[in-house]
């Protein structure tokens, strides 16, 4: 603030300058850590001889030298800057440390622990020793960079190695937090902490693993019997956390290292799977809690009981899910931040209420410390309650801030509330910013904190105008987020936060309290809270179901967000700001990014990044055609929700003329449903006896063009009979710069028959390795037909099949191809157009530094040839 009291006045001394000034010299802090007063006045009444006597003569000087003079006032203010006093814990101090901290995480690699921990000792003597902005800001922000980069390289260091990966482990342990219980597996966080087996590398790491029913069987297995807390002896198969990579995906190796995950996996050999100890501890009794409300709530709506009670949303399916994130409630749904601030408010009302009826304990102890102390002290049995979430952990320290003000009889405003909750998070968990729920957290606050009227403003206007910020502001983060923005959020959250926070919720916090103190009393609570509930979700899910609920936009450039956000500072400025009209253009490229289309005669090829299985979009300038749809497991992974449809719509794709199924195997059909679901579908085609739901079959010798762009199938001939692999449709995409060849799963057999009967047909740029680089496919005649330039292969990472081949790559690289992966590169987009073929793999394009540490042991595995590679767009 005195930064911008001296930039307001040494930038326009106009009529009233003289007297800003002079109030920017008098309200200047001096510190005895800082500079000495004479020191600071002096260059203070510099300014003020300069500029202050003489505003006129100023103005007219900078009109006259243009640029150069402003140059001089900015050098003027730096000057003035490099006085001011920065508060060691302050808001600005909150800003550097934060901008250290997201400086280190935004590195392509992690800088040696040679150079970050001096850093970091260097950083903590200026924060401490220095009291100017310069020292202390530049100590702030080493620090953070210093301390961000050591708990990167701890955390990342401390993940599987590669000799590790495919061999069964012994392992035993604590379930941590409560278990996920699906129709086919249960997920469950493991904290290892002995190991049987001799070196075994996952002692006193956290685990996250899978347990999974055999294959046809018809009830769940002993994996009923997991309770958190409990502790257990498993033989698990474990890898080093490894995740897909896609435009507008879920980053699941960002997810892992921001919770210090050392491996994935999952349990085998079940029958030597056994509990050691009973569940206990705190995850324990949610445990505990959780089962009772389960038992005792409707049946209908004991699943969110159980999420604001406990935290718990291990019971909410993916239909759940997807309705709450088209009505923008999923902030709500577990336990909040808004949670924490009732129950301290209670606790402090309590505290005030046992004070007035007993006033002799105020000679002991003031009631304003007393109900400080109350309120510190529930907010912190909640946020253990909920398992120390995040929004839970920012409030309880924003609360204990206010708290030891008060016992200390000291003011604390809530914007150093939120200052000092944001430096002790950073300082705690300096990875806490890899989470969409550090920045909605803190960003919704500070927020709320700049913009929300006077305390004496009615009650609805204040409600009103704190969800009109929070609906403006946090809107550019949940697009960069999510990918999306719910349309309607803002109506939705008119009713669930009054309904939900002051009705729902307290009645199953007192549930869960009356059943703490004895079984059976909170039962009928949680059935109120049930029932409260139900009417409310009926009407969230009529919302959720319009086809204007949800609203996603595609993948912007990097300046959509900081535009945005400037554009929503702008608009939430006080009324009579000139230019809020102007504000609304800095939201464009956000909302309306440019999303690339190929021109006329052009294509654009993306292989998704679905693991082991196929999903190839090409998109021409007005059509996009999808040939397969992904991997699915019946009630598990579903490629084509999780993955297909959310890059389709950061792609900018907003419907499909064609889908193309190759053929019916699950690795290629299995996205399907969920893609009709999520985009309109015009046409879908797949081999005659596929078990495909489909409208027209494919067969060789279809054709048709769009926007200057041949499609061909290959194969199958009429009357081919269905074969699975061998039946699956090949099609050729001509442009006028080239072409390229999808082969689906076609084995050795079929690619010499189309060498036979097609030989032209099948020189192409750029093709697709047939049956994910297997044995049974790119015969040699028929790799030396294609002539390609690039062979793309879409496997999983470190899949069981061994996919690709050694030698089948050799035998691509021989021919001169240059063979590209996705376990290696992400998703791959290839473009054929005017000025040649270019090529370009997401982890290279957006690198993040765990990506890095996955090079470095993957060493030696690269597919890439030493000859140069296409240009990249």
């Amino acid at each position: 603030m005195q930064v911008m009291a001296v930039l307001q006045a040494v930038l326009a001394p106009q009529r009233d300058g003289p007297r800003d000034l002079g109030r920017a010299i008098r309200i200047f802090p001096t510190r005895r850590r800082g500079l000495r007063r004479s020191r600071c006045l002096r260059r203070l009444r510099m300014l003020w001889h300069r500029y202050g006597r003489r505003p006129s003569m100023a103005i007219t000087q900078a009109r006259t030298r243009g640029a150069g003079r402003i140059w001089q006032r900015v050098r003027t203010l730096c000057r003035a800057a490099s006085v001011v006093h920065l508060a060691p814990f302050g808001a600005w101090a909150a800003l550097w440390l934060l901008v250290g901290v997201c400086g280190c995480l935004l590195l392509p690699a992690l800088p040696s622990l040679r150079w970050l921990l001096p850093m970091l000792g260097v950083g903590a003597v200026l924060w401490w020793r220095c009291g100017a902005m310069p020292g202390r800001g530049l100590g702030v922000v080493l620090t953070g960079l210093a301390l961000a980069g050591v708990q990167s390289s701890w955390a990342l260091s401390a993940q599987l190695p590669e000799r590790w990966e495919r061999r069964d482990l012994v392992i035993e342990g604590r379930i941590a937090g409560l278990p996920q219980a699906e129709a086919r597996r249960t997920r469950f966080d493991f904290v290892a902490d002995a190991c049987p087996g001799a070196q075994t590398p996952g002692c006193g790491r956290r685990l996250q693993l899978a347990w999974y029913d055999d294959f046809g069987a018809t009830a769940p297995g002993p994996r009923t019997q997991l309770q958190a807390g409990a502790r257990w002896h498993l033989v698990v198969r474990l890898r080093a956390p490894r995740g897909l990579a896609n435009p507008g995906g879920f980053d699941s190796e960002r997810h892992a290292l921001s919770r210090r995950v050392s491996a994935t996996g999952y349990v085998r050999q079940v029958e030597q799977a056994r509990a050691l100890s009973a569940a206990a501890g705190v995850d324990g009794w949610r445990a505990r809690m959780s089962a009772r409300i389960a038992a005792q709530a409707p049946a209908g709506s004991q699943r969110f009981v159980r999420a604001l009670a406990l935290g718990d949303t291990g019971g909410l399916d993916d239909a759940d899910w997807s309705t709450l994130r088209a009505a923008g409630l999923t902030h709500l749904i577990a336990i909040s931040g808004f949670h924490v601030g009732l129950v301290a408010g209670f606790g402090a009302l309590l505290a005030a209420g046992l004070w007035r009826l007993f006033p002799r304990l105020g000679r002991r102890f003031p009631r304003a410390m007393a109900a400080g102390v109350a309120a510190m002290a529930l907010a912190a049995g909640y946020a253990v309650l909920s398992g120390f979430s995040l929004p839970t952990v920012r409030t309880l320290l924003m609360i204990a801030v206010v708290a030891l003000a008060r016992c200390g009889r000291r003011r604390a405003s809530a914007a150093q509330s939120l200052a000092l909750a944001t430096i002790a998070v950073l300082l705690a968990d300096p990875l806490s910013p890899l989470t969409a729920g550090f920045w909605l957290s803190f960003a919704g606050v500070g927020w709320l904190l700049w913009c929300l009227p006077r305390s004496d403003a009615p009650l609805l206007r204040q409600f009103l105008s704190a969800q009109g910020v929070a609906t403006l502001g946090l809107l550019p983060l949940t697009v960069v987020l999510f990918g999306q923005a719910s349309l309607a959020g803002p109506l939705a959250n008119l009713v669930a936060i009054p309904w939900w926070s002051l009705v729902v919720v307290p009645l199953a916090l007192l549930g869960t309290a009356l059943e703490a103190l004895h079984a059976g009393w909170g039962g009928w609570a949680w059935s109120l809270a049930g029932h409260a509930f139900a009417p409310s979700w009926e009407l969230f899910g009529w919302m959720a179901r319009s086809r204007f609920a949800l609203w996603w936009l595609a993948e912007g450039a990097w300046y959509a967000l900081p535009l945005a956000l400037i554009g929503a500072f702008w608009l939430l400025l006080p009324r009579g700001v000139p230019g809020k009209a102007l504000a609304a253009l800095l939201w464009l490229p956000l909302l309306w990014p440019d999303t690339d289309r190929p021109a006329v005669g052009e294509a654009t090829l993306t292989v998704l990044d679905v693991g082991q299985g196929l999903s190839v979009l090409v998109r021409t300038r007005a059509h996009a055609l999808l040939f397969d749809t992904g991997p699915a497991v019946a009630d598990g992974f579903d490629a084509g929700e999780r993955v297909v449809v959310p890059a389709l719509h950061a792609l900018g794709v907003t419907r499909l003329d064609r889908v193309m199924v190759s053929h019916g195997d699950a690795d290629h059909a299995g996205g399907l449903d969920a893609v009709r679901l999520g985009l309109p579908v015009l046409e879908v085609l797949s081999p005659a006896g596929a078990p495909v739901p489909l409208q027209s079959a494919c067969r060789a010798g279809q054709a048709w063009y769009w926007d200057g762009v041949r499609f061909e199938v290959l194969h199958p001939a009429r009357g081919f009979p269905y074969l699975g692999n061998e039946a699956s449709c090949v099609l050729r995409v001509d442009t006028a710069h080239g072409a390229a060849l999808l082969a689906g799963d076609i084995g050795q057999v079929i690619e010499r028959d189309l060498l036979a009967r097609k030989p032209g047909k099948l020189h192409a740029q750029v093709v697709l390795v047939a049956h994910h680089g297997s044995e049974e496919s790119s015969d040699p005649g028929f790799v030396q037909a294609t002539g390609a330039r690039l062979a793309l292969v879409s496997a999983g990472y470190g899949n069981r099949f061994g996919h690709p081949r050694p030698q089948i790559v050799r035998r691509w690289q021989h021919a001169g191809a240059e063979v590209l992966n996705t376990a290696e590169s992400g998703a791959l987009g290839v473009w054929l157009r005017a000025d040649g073929l270019a090529v370009r793999e997401r982890r290279r394009w957006r690198p993040r530094l765990w990506d890095a540490v996955q090079a470095k042991r993957a060493a030696g595995l690269s597919y890439r040839p030493a000859t140069t590679r296409p240009g990249v767009p």
